[in-house]
């Protein structure tokens, strides 16, 4: 009997029998898991409080909620069990939980329970879940997103982003959101809306912004923004707001890897007012909200648009100093010409000689005697005759 534990055997004496045939004690499976039974409950008198991930989840029509729990360990498995919250616990377990976290339990978190042990003879191990601590899943969401920017950095990609050049005026956006999202549509008003008349071109990548399934769909969207014919200015990842287990998936350590080796400068507006999530964290750059991202690129056409207008003032100043400086120009010239006007000389009381052929005559050697010539003044002229 050294298989049977000594004070298990001493209890369930009169249940062991002897075969002879083949010199074997034994026990039946009856017996072996009321033992079991007895032992765990008697373990477990009380209720504890576990740590788990929640590896499913199925909340029925009837109102129970059955779970799958387990332990993971460097990315394996070490233990599972499995747990019911039933009827009368779940409808105020739910709300407790969605009002301390804004979320719903689902599938992927991590969760701290209180919960009843008990075995089954037919169906073994359960745990009937009677509180849980919200606090705990923030706390331990929050831990995981550290422990994956941690990552990120020793991987050298943090800052991949950074090395990237944006485009000075992004026109073609792709735009990665659902479609039926809010913050998307809050994000077109304000982009074609705009009160310089700029026109810009996006185009949607629809993706599950939220759950468990997001990150992976939004990878998805990620790729086929890269393997479009035709170039992106710029990627957008739109998400309008949401409680901290909602945005939980923008800390997913496989969306981060996808966004810090996009080759194009990648944009978040998650709507958050407080916390910085992983996929903000290696993005280009990221802003609160959508608007505030419709915003960002239309300042940086306005921003050309003024420094173009700019350049045009500065022209029209330069060109308008360069007429009045050809114009001064003039005005000299015109007066060092009316200056040299012999009408001017003769205005002022000087006479003008001029041979018979109207040749000025400035020597009196070239008027010898007998030699006609004209005296002009500056009412008229008078013949002479040289002596």
């Amino acid at each position: 009997m050294d298989f049977l534990h000594e004070k298990s055997a001493r209890k369930y004496e009169f249940c062991v029998y002897f075969c002879r045939d083949m010199d074997r004690e034994y026990i039946d499976l009856l017996e072996l898991q009321s033992q079991l039974r007895e032992e765990i409950e008697s373990s477990f008198p009380e209720r504890v409080w576990v740590r788990a991930e929640i590896a499913s989840l199925q909340a029925k029509a009837n109102g129970h909620c059955y779970l799958d729990l387990a332990q993971s360990e460097e990315g394996r498995i070490v233990a599972k069990a499995k747990a019911v919250i039933w009827r009368s616990r779940f409808a105020p377990l739910r709300a407790y939980f969605r009002e301390a976290t804004g979320g719903e339990l689902a599938a992927g978190m991590e969760v701290l329970l209180r919960v009843q042990v008990s075995y089954s003879e037919l169906y073994g191990l359960s745990l009937t879940v009677d509180e849980i601590e919200p606090r705990f899943t923030l706390g331990a969401a929050e831990l995981q997103r550290r422990r994956t920017l941690e990552k990120l950095e020793a991987d050298g990609l943090l800052d991949k982003q950074q090395e990237l050049e944006p485009a000075l005026l992004p026109y073609r956006l792709a735009v990665i959101s659902a479609r039926d999202a809010a913050g998307y549509g809050d994000f077109r008003r304000h982009l074609e809306e705009n009160a310089y008349g700029f026109v810009f071109a996006p185009e949607l990548f629809e993706a599950t912004m939220q759950g468990e399934d997001a990150p992976a769909s939004i990878v998805d969207a990620l790729e086929r923004v890269e393997c479009a014919p035709e170039p992106y200015d710029a990627v957008l990842i739109l998400r309008g707001g949401g409680s901290a287990l909602d945005l939980a998936c923008f800390d997913d350590y496989g969306l981060g890897f996808a966004i810090a080796n996009c080759p194009i400068p990648v944009y978040t507006a998650i709507g958050h007012d407080r916390d910085v999530h992983v996929a903000d964290r290696v993005a280009y750059d990221a802003v609160k909200t959508p608007t505030a991202l419709a915003d960002r690129f239309i300042d940086a056409f306005a921003a050309e648009d003024e420094r173009i207008s700019g350049y045009g003032n500065r022209l029209r100043m330069a060109f308008a100093a360069h007429l009045a400086a050809m114009e001064q120009r003039i005005l000299a010239l015109g007066e060092r010409i009316r200056a040299a006007d012999p009408r001017g000389v003769l205005a002022r009381g000087y006479t003008l000689v001029a041979d018979a052929q109207g040749v000025l005559v400035k020597s009196a050697r070239q008027l010898p005697a007998g030699t006609k010539f004209k005296l002009m003044f500056a009412d008229g002229a008078v013949e002479a005759v040289a002596q």
